[in-house]
């Protein structure tokens, strides 16, 4: 079956309104005509049990009579749409009602009423009594039958198809209200573009169910344009960033060209290398961040992850720093996670504690109700209260922190996306009357 058969006549109508109308009409149409046949068969019914009642009661009056001797003759047998006759046992008619035309039929059985046809073809109802061999014979046309139901009939013809009309005006009339906030979010939505990001769809008072649809809707465009302006100050901040130290070796390079005989070409290789390094590990926290941004890391390879060990290899890797590194809280913690982006948030908390410290950082790790809680402190300039959650966000550098080598402002961010990825968080704790403390809280769950 084609999908054009499937849709069948549902696909004729091109809105919601005319297919909502159409389907209300046909529903109340077939279901007047359903009631409109039960009333006609009903009134057919009333008729005639009305007529059969009228024509038994005839004929009980008449068995009444022959059975107490007088025969009914003359006046006694003139009823109004109602025709008798009565038979002698031999067939012989003994009496008939005046001014009927040929004989009733003989062959009617029982007391109950039956539906007969004439020698003329006209169909009449039939009572028949029997007392003492003679049959009395008592028949009623079924005109007011016929007109009675004729009538409702032809009324119910007009009226079920008006009714139905006024109906599908009525349903057409109600749709077109209710779908007009539906219209008015249509053209509100249809104008916002990205020069206008902060448009909402208007919200309307009723009903519930539309009002909710354009709440969520504003909600979405919400979060469209938050997204749309973290990305532009996310292209923004690492245009200034990749920028800053090309403009730096670019300098470099121009002075020693401009001024070969005082140019120093070691010094200034070591510079350029030195910048290359960083611009290096620039574009790669962008591109993780990239990368995270378009769910491309959101599916964590699960594996067994010595956490302890990760951490010495880290810790023992920036050792020949400054400031003196700390393990000997270090417990063994093994976990399931990714242990490339594991290594990469921790050692991001090391990379801060070790740019900001005085002289020294202390890393410890331990198991605690089924997290793994990594804490690393430095003993620096700490951060003011008011900053501990702005620090997460990317490219934030505190006032005291804006220096050349003082990094891009995304290692904290990072590092909080690998934790959150993880089932875990990491927040900056009060870690005593100097320096910063973070805590990287991971949930322990068991490699299988």
């Amino acid at each position: 079956m084609t999908a054009g058969r499937r849709r069948g006549w549902w696909a004729v109508p091109g809105t919601l309104r005319t297919r909502v109308t159409a389907v209300a009409a046909l529903a109340v149409l077939a279901v007047l005509a359903v009631t409109s046949v039960g009333l006609v068969l009903a009134q057919r019914h009333a008729l005639l049990d009305a007529r059969d009642e009228t024509l038994d009661q005839h004929a009980d009056d008449l068995a009444a009579r022959v059975r107490s001797g007088r025969a009914p003759a003359g006046r006694d047998l003139a009823f109004e749409d109602v025709a008798v006759q009565v038979v002698a046992a031999d067939g012989r008619v003994l009496a008939a009602s005046p001014g009927l035309e040929g004989d009733l039929p003989q062959d009617a059985r029982g007391s109950a009423p039956t539906t007969v046809e004439l020698p003329s073809g006209e169909s009449v109802r039939l009572v028949a009594r029997e007392t003492g061999g003679t049959r009395i014979l008592v028949a009623g046309n079924l005109d007011d039958v016929r007109d009675g139901t004729a009538v409702l009939a032809g009324s119910l013809l007009l009226a079920v198809p008006l009714s139905t009309a006024v109906l599908a005006g009525v349903v057409w009339w109600a749709v077109g209200r209710a779908l007009r906030p539906v219209e008015a979010m249509r053209v509100r939505v249809e104008q916002i573009t990205g020069t206008a990001p902060g448009q909402r769809v208007p919200e309307p008072e009723t009903p519930f169910e539309l009002a909710r649809l354009a709440r969520t809707m504003n909600a979405m465009l919400g979060r469209l344009q938050e997204s749309a302006e973290r990305q532009r100050r996310f292209v923004a901040d690492a245009s200034h960033e990749l920028r800053s130290p090309l403009a730096r070796m670019r300098a470099e390079l121009e002075v020693d060209r401009a001024h070969p005989g005082s140019a120093d070409p070691a010094g200034t290789s070591a510079s350029v290398l030195e910048e290359t390094v960083g611009l290096q590990r620039l574009v790669d926290d962008l591109l993780l961040l990239a990368r995270g941004d378009a769910g491309a890391l959101d599916d964590v390879r699960t594996g067994p992850v010595d956490l302890d060990l990760v951490v010495e290899r880290l810790a023992a890797d920036r050792r020949s720093d400054r400031p003196r590194i700390d393990t000997r809280g270090v417990a063994p913690v093994q976990l399931a996670g990714d242990e490339a982006q594991l290594a990469r948030a921790v050692g991001n908390l090391l990379d801060n504690a070790v740019r900001h410290a005085d002289g020294a950082v202390t890393v410890t790790l331990a198991e605690r109700d089924g997290y793994a809680v990594l804490t690393v402190a430095d003993d620096g300039p700490g951060i003011p209260v008011a900053e501990r959650e702005r620090i997460f966000e990317r490219f934030t550098r505190l006032d005291d922190a804006r220096s050349a080598d003082g990094g891009a402002g995304l290692g904290l961010a990072i590092a909080r996306e690998i934790a959150a990825r993880h089932g875990g968080s990491l927040r900056l704790t009060d870690g005593g009357a100097a320096g910063a403390r973070f805590a990287l809280r991971l949930p322990v769950q068991r490699p299988r």
